[in-house]
């Protein structure tokens, strides 16, 4: 009697354990294929013998994310290997698994991992907030996610993982919450904004600049954090000793896994990873280029490609995406009873309301797949045409009502691609499709709606964020042809947009594009555009935001070189939104604090420097040639 109570007990820890592993139950409850059964691994707990601590490595460091007030989530991965999950084939409850010393496949123990965890306010791990303990497998690539709670709100933390009842530890990871809700926000909230990270393409510093400055509180990742293509399709990475595994264009689960594991090696990643809560939203190239509702442009399809999986329709491939990058993001599961859905908002305080768009995979109508660009140009302005699909539009819409009505100063709107209109055809010659159908512009009608929603409601202090085209821009929001516009003064916009250089994926003028020619491409493009205020396209790199209740001030940083690990960086541009002006701040005429330092900018000047770096902080210092 006793002895049946205590394995009663037992195996309800046990099931807590599993079910305190949120990727057992990520991304969805409600697809059949991407579940996985808790009961069955929990079985193995039993039938196996455990695993010695020291035969376990936490391969990839640890992760925060998706912070709130109270609770934030906690990553790591725990595995007997390094390589990822090749337990799609098991027998009699064992794995097997490569060893690479004898190449050949071996035997062994597919018990699943037990792991403590817990949080502190010190970085001495004492007096913990909270704790517990899960359980991961190969089910789920050894990856655990955890939600910590009863946490204060916006404040640091400190956080570990380590094998059950052992020694074996995970490093030291920071992380911090937001404020609440209706909080009176008194200190500026520091975001780095970052997109399009290639792995062959060079090595990951702008990720690390910023734990080296210690510069900024949290992470927001606008998607492209891995590219699926084969080494020699697009990059070079047998020059950087960087090359992507596997080697070809990915598509199976396995796949998936290992590349962005492959991704997590990169040290400047691992370090963003470890010292910032995360709040990401994936591109295309997290399942394949160019990506819309129903295919891709690898794919080469405009029509519907989809199987049905519980009731939704989704895509095989993008089925095995999503899984694995909710197996290894530190972020949240969102309401997926709809379809793959990733956008969702947070609010800090009432400084400003955080709405993340998922602009690429959730529902988007038929995109640019390089054979029908003639057709998009004919149909961009459809009334039909969403980028979002209805279900997400009207989420958005009421998010921007709602966050004004509550009093927030500031909407900063995370999404993928270029919101503002620009015209391209002085660069490509094309004036018959003169805009990139791939983003807004070839989803105007769209985008007509977004603008209606915030010049309607008269909902100001807009800032949108963007990736995805590898260059810099930053413009003023305007919706032309509908309300007049100054571009020398700013007067007519309802906010501005800035959108960021990739981590390092080429230039879109080309990898090995001079200063000079950058420049001149960048001179056409800021003439022919007139809410376009500067733009760049030479420098990989990232952008920071330091917003406050007065203002939002955004700084630009280009990296010299990524074919080397360093932590030199390049003061591209400063910008300034006032609280209420809707507009870039002009000086002298120009929309930049003082001069840039690459690129172009309407009403001034790049001005040519010299380079000194401060060998105390690793940051580049620049200062007027003589």
């Amino acid at each position: 009697m006793f002895r049946s109570i205590a394995l009663l007990s037992y195996a309800g820890t046990i099931s807590a354990a599993f079910t305190g592993n949120l990727n057992y139950q990520s991304p969805s409850k409600h697809h059949a294929s991407l579940g996985v059964s808790i009961s069955k691994v929990a079985k193995r707990t039993y039938a196996n013998s455990p695993w010695e601590p020291s035969q376990l490595n936490f391969t990839h460091g640890v992760a925060s994310g998706d912070p709130f007030d109270d609770s934030v989530i906690l990553w790591t991965r725990a595995a007997p290997y390094s390589d990822n999950d090749k337990s799609n084939i098991t027998v009699s409850g064992y794995v097997p698994l490569y060893d690479h010393s004898t190449e050949q496949y071996v035997a062994s123990s597919n018990a699943p991992v037990c792991v403590e965890w817990k949080i502190s306010e010190s970085d001495a791990l004492d007096n913990t907030i909270d704790s517990g303990t899960a359980f991961t497998s190969s089910d789920i690539d050894y990856t655990i996610k955890v939600e910590a709670r009863k946490l204060r709100t916006f404040t640091t933390y400190y956080y570990q993982f380590n094998i059950c009842n052992s020694n074996n530890t995970s490093p030291v990871g920071r992380t911090k919450t937001i404020p609440s809700q209706n909080a009176q926000v008194t200190d500026p909230v520091k975001l780095a904004i970052y997109s399009c990270s290639n792995y062959p393409f060079g090595f990951f510093n702008a990720y690390g600049n910023t734990v080296r400055k210690d510069s900024v509180d949290y992470v927001v990742h606008l998607g492209d954090y891995i590219y699926e293509y084969a080494n020699g399709d697009y990059g070079w990475g047998n020059a950087y000793g960087r090359v992507p595994l596997p080697d070809r264009n990915i598509a199976t689960l396995y796949d998936y896994r290992k590349r962005i594991a492959t991704y997590r090696t990169d040290l400047d990643l691992l370090a963003s990873h470890q010292n910032f809560p995360w709040i990401p939203v994936w591109d295309d190239h997290e399942v394949s280029d160019n990506t819309w509702r129903d295919g891709n442009s690898h794919m080469n399809n405009t029509e519907e490609s989809f199987i049905m999986d519980g009731g939704v329709s989704v895509d095989q491939l993008k089925m095995n995406a999503v899984r694995a990058y909710f197996e290894w993001m530190p972020i949240r599961q969102v309401d997926m009873d709809d379809n793959l859905r990733i956008w969702r908002s947070f609010q800090f305080g009432d400084l400003f309301d955080l709405i993340m768009l998922d602009t690429r995979q959730y529902d988007r109508a038929i995109t640019d797949v390089y054979w029908n660009t003639e057709y998009l140009a004919d149909i961009h302005n459809e009334a039909s045409r969403s980028l979002m699909g209805p279900r997400q539009e009207t989420w958005f819409y009421r998010s921007l009502r709602e966050s004004a009505s509550r009093g927030a100063t500031w909407r900063v709107i995370g999404n993928q691609i270029i919101f503002s209109r620009i015209n391209n055809s002085v660069l490509t010659g094309d004036y018959e499709a003169p805009y990139n159908y791939d983003q807004w512009d070839g989803y105007q009608a769209n985008r007509n709606r977004t603008f209606h929603a915030i010049y309607e409601n008269n909902i100001s202090n807009n800032i949108f964020l963007a990736g995805d085209s590898h260059a810099s821009w930053v413009s003023d929001l305007v919706w032309l042809d509908e309300h007049p516009y100054n571009p020398a003064t700013g007067e007519g916009s309802m906010g501005v947009e800035f959108a960021g250089s990739a981590v390092s994926s080429p230039s879109p003028v080309g990898q090995n594009v001079t200063l000079d020619t950058a420049a001149n491409a960048s001179a056409q493009l800021t003439a022919a555009n007139d809410e376009l205020q500067w733009q760049d396209f030479y420098y990989r790199g990232y952008y920071e935001l330091s917003i406050t209740h007065d203002k939002v001030e955004a700084a630009f940083f280009g990296i010299p070189t990524n074919s080397v690990r360093q932590g030199y960086e390049i003061p591209l541009a400063n910008f300034t939104v006032v609280a209420g002006e809707n507009k870039l701040r002009r000086s002298n005429g120009a929309a930049a604090d003082g001069n840039v330092e690459s690129g172009s900018l309407k009403g001034g000047q790049a001005v040519q420097t010299n380079l000194t770096h401060d060998t105390s902080s690793g940051v580049w210092i620049t200062y007027n040639a003589p």
